[in-house]
């Protein structure tokens, strides 16, 4: 394997064989008997993948696609059933909650034991004691047992372990979904700082987390590799099919032959029931012409024309408008502002307009991102959504700090408080 190679993944699987009663697994544990075996489970199936030092990889994939038995296999804890695994560097893991914590240890024993359990030595963890406490802050609960624990308290010490082991590579699986906001984000600024320099897997549900943490993403589905590429392309293309199959729309099953590479395939950028198409869309500025550089805040108007294919029963029209990373830095759409908007006819055409002030953005590119759906803000459908459907560019000041400028904003010496 290449020196700056981190991780290789060469056609691995797991499987997992499925028996009509523990006779029968008995037999086939003793014996390699399988009389009777029903048909195997693959929670794997031949995945490849290479991740080189210095990068960050999103792993995403509904429950069940394989994420954590693949990372499983990738930190030792499994034995694939077939293929190879080479890893170039030291891993620390943070998998599931409470693994390998014992429940009956208090907090500082068990960080003595994970510590000697990733190779540390007594006096390597005398030396970052302090500050492993001092990043989990959970207190005098370091002596009493974890089961004691709450779950945002297990984290926060499993986490505060895996940072001072001075690993070239870290898993993350799902840990940041639990605990409190201030130490998610605590955690969030040490794997950006730790990404500038070693090696991330990062498994998520949360796309916009992905996009922004990692460079490239692989898609699991089933077992197999969905897509993988550019983060930001196969984050779109899995929201996409996330709709589709909560919308019941049919989507080809994945050939084991398929092609997956994200930089060889073309993604498509939108999805939806199609009962409606956006037909055209234009952001334009206060002067009235399309918006393609943002130099100062601005009104401007959104402008939408979409058409009815089946009649819409509570139509509703959105945007968000997005940085690079995909994150949605405000976004509106028709259902407070338009109730009376109840129903499209098939066949019919609708022209909106959103108007709104843009404030002075920082710097970069941005984009605009429509959907037509139907229903109400908690229960609705997607009949067309597309992704990135307009861009424009940002041009502000080198003082500026944040995602905007902020507007009427002064500032002034207090009068001093009465005695």
């Amino acid at each position: 394997m290449s020196s700056d190679i981190a991780i290789s993944l060469q056609g691995v699987s797991k499987t997992y064989h499925l028996f009509d009663s523990p006779a029968q697994r008995l037999m086939h544990l003793l014996f390699g008997l399988r009389r009777g075996q029903q048909a195997a489970f693959h929670a794997v199936a031949d995945v490849s993948f290479e991740v080189r030092r210095g990068e960050t990889l999103g792993i995403i994939g509904r429950n069940g696609a394989g994420k954590s038995t693949l990372l499983q296999m990738i930190c030792g804890t499994l034995t694939p059933s077939a293929g190879q695994i080479q890893v170039n560097g030291r891993i620390a893991a943070l998998l599931e909650l409470g693994a390998g914590f014992s429940p009956d240890f208090t907090g500082r024993e068990n960080v003595y034991m994970s510590a000697a359990i990733h190779g540390l030595g007594r006096a390597e963890i005398d030396a970052r004691l302090d500050d492993i406490l001092a990043f989990a802050e959970i207190g005098e609960f370091i002596d009493q047992p974890v089961k004691t624990y709450s779950s945002g308290m297990f984290v926060r010490l499993a986490f505060a372990v895996i940072a001072h082991l001075d690993a070239d590579i870290l898993v993350i699986d799902e840990a940041l979904a639990v605990g409190d906001v201030y130490f998610t984000q605590k955690c969030i600024r040490f794997l950006r700082q730790f990404a500038e320099r070693n090696t991330l897997l990062f498994v998520s549900h949360d796309t916009n987390s992905v996009v922004n943490l990692c460079q490239r993403a692989l898609w699991l589905e089933k077992g197999r590799t969905r897509l993988f590429g550019e983060a930001r392309v196969v984050s779109d293309a899995y929201l996409g099919s996330f709709y589709e199959n909560r919308l019941g729309a049919d989507e080809p099953e994945p050939r084991a032959d398929e092609a997956v590479e994200s930089e060889k395939e073309e993604v498509r950028n939108e999805f939806g029931l199609g009962g409606g198409r956006i037909e055209r869309c234009e952001l334009l500025g206060e002067d009235g012409q399309p918006l393609r550089l943002l130099d100062r805040a601005q009104p401007v108007r959104l402008k939408v024309r979409c058409v009815a294919r089946d009649s819409i029963e509570a139509p509703i029209l959105g945007f968000f408008v997005k940085d690079r990373l995909s994150q949605a830095l405000c976004g509106e759409n028709t259902l407070k502002w338009l109730p009376g908007w109840q129903r499209m006819a098939a066949g019919e055409t609708c022209e909106l307009a959103f108007d709104f002030w843009l404030p002075h953005l920082a710097t970069g590119e941005y984009t605009v991102s429509v959907a037509l759906g139907a229903g109400t803000q908690q229960q609705h459908v997607q009949h067309h959504w597309i992704h990135d459907v307009l861009a424009f560019k940002a041009q502000a000041d080198v003082s500026l700090t944040g995602l905007f400028e902020l507007e009427r904003f002064a500032c002034r010496l207090a009068e001093p408080a009465a005695e």
